[in-house]
């Protein structure tokens, strides 16, 4: 099938046909995404030891950080390739396409040598030790010298399936995943590497990757490719991806604040482990949430070029499979972390102390994932059609209005575990506000378009 047949099909093919041919690649891929990184894990705290661990938990900010760059460019110029795809706007989609990768490269490379120049400051200031400084820093070094590639693989990732490429962005992503496992034991043990190894693993397996999305991308014959005449920023294109990549640039950055006092009141209060008991939870937690981002990046391309086309009833069709779809994961999510938390935190580590805190860590933090998917896919539906605003709304007010004051207060009465209560306590603050926003737009949106 040509690039333009699949384009034409999100506004032809039936909706729930369409969502499963564009969400599962994306579910595979994000669900590789996240176990790549659980892997990671597992080698460095079965391999390194438990410090290390805490140390890994320690990059999540940075990790943030980057990816809030990443999706800032990513997330914006992929919607607005498919509502001028919806369009049928093609010289303009591929002005996109080019500004995007000059927009990577130039914030993954002055964002890199920012950050390695002043390494050390900000991991004390995320909340490092002396003990745990040496793991992060090796870490994070080799992850920011290859912060450029990291971000054009993803960014390339995101265009490849708004360009009717679903399954060749999960092709990519299952490669990265494949070679990470083949690198990181190899760079841990073999070559007694340390966490430094883990990361040579991450990058390398992501450049390799980087190559053949360049060779898709720059193929004459799709209708969407890369191209000469078309790298020349101009301000409006740019404009247009970061006014709507702000809502998902907002939400790392915020997650980057919120997870920076998470590390320092789990380092006031629970010590070094439950930094690694942190890492623990969130790498679980982190899978069910990467499928649910796999479904929302299936939804994604469906929506915008269905709102482009005006076409009201498909996108409404959309939106509710995908609730419907997310709700099942992040209830999935919730059972494991109830039923099975020893188990899973004993694929991390060996050590008994850490487990223990950890299984309890899992438990409070997913008790509400059931209410999670949805709130997931609203925020990101308003993203699709291009409502940034809204979207930033949603994307800030779970992270600064209701999590971040929960995390300096209630471990004033409650110590860690109020640290740990104060995410499930935010969600469900979140959902109710979502669910009362989206109601709201509901009945002004059938005004206007008339639909059901």
């Amino acid at each position: 099938m040509s690039n333009k047949q699949a384009t034409l099909e999100l506004g032809t093919k039936p909706v729930g046909k369409l969502l499963v041919q564009y969400a599962m690649p994306a579910i595979v891929a994000m669900t590789a995404s996240s176990l790549y990184h659980v892997i990671d894990s597992i080698f460095i705290g079965q391999g390194v030891g438990p410090l290390a661990i805490s140390g890994l938990a320690l990059t999540f900010p940075f990790m943030n950080l980057t990816a809030a760059f990443g999706a800032a460019v990513g997330v914006g110029a992929s919607t607005c390739i498919s509502v001028k795809l919806g369009q049928k706007d093609y010289s303009t989609a591929q002005k996109i396409l080019g500004n995007t990768v000059v927009l990577n490269l130039i914030i993954g490379i002055s964002l890199s040598i920012i950050c390695i120049a002043f390494l050390d400051p900000i991991l004390y200031f995320f909340g490092a030790s002396e003990n745990t400084i040496p793991y992060a820093r090796d870490y994070m070094l080799i992850i920011l010298l290859g912060n450029v590639f990291s971000h054009m693989f993803f960014g390339m990732n995101a265009i490849l399936r708004t360009a009717g490429k679903p399954r060749h962005a999960m092709y990519a992503t299952i490669f990265t995943v494949v070679m990470n496992i083949i690198l990181a034991p190899l760079f841990i043990y073999t070559f007694d590497m340390g966490i430094a190894g883990a990361a040579y693993a991450t990058i390398l397996s992501q450049v390799m990757a980087l190559v053949w999305q360049m060779k898709l991308l720059t193929d004459k014959r799709e209708l969407l490719h890369i191209r000469g005449g078309t790298f020349g920023l101009e301000k409006s294109i740019v404009q247009n991806i970061l006014g709507i990549g702000m809502s998902p640039f907002a939400m790392n950055v915020c997650a980057c604040v919120v997870v920076i006092f998470v590390n320092k009141g789990l380092q006031e209060y629970g010590g070094d482990l439950s930094l690694g008991a942190y890492g623990i939870a969130n790498r679980l937690a982190f899978i069910f949430v990467m499928i649910t981002m796999g479904i929302n990046q299936g939804m994604q391309p469906i929506a915008g070029y269905n709102f482009g086309a005006q076409r009201m009833d498909r996108l409404m069709q959309v939106l509710k499979y995908s609730i419907i779809a997310a709700t099942v994961v992040t209830t999935t999510g919730f059972l494991v972390a109830e039923l099975v938390p020893t188990l899973c935190a004993r694929l991390f580590t060996s050590d008994a102390t850490l487990i223990g805190m950890s299984a309890s860590a899992i438990r409070i933090i997913m008790v509400t994932f059931p209410i999670v998917g949805f709130q997931m896919v609203i925020t990101n539906f308003f993203q699709s059609i291009g409502k940034a605003k809204i979207s930033m709304f949603l994307s800030l007010s779970r992270q600064m209005l209701f999590l971040l004051p929960l995390l300096i207060t209630l471990p004033l009465w409650f110590g860690v575990d109020g640290i740990w209560w104060a995410m499930p306590i935010s969600d469900t603050i979140a959902a109710l506000v979502t669910l009362v926003l989206m109601a709201t737009y509901m009945k002004k949106f059938r005004r206007k378009y008339n639909c059901a």
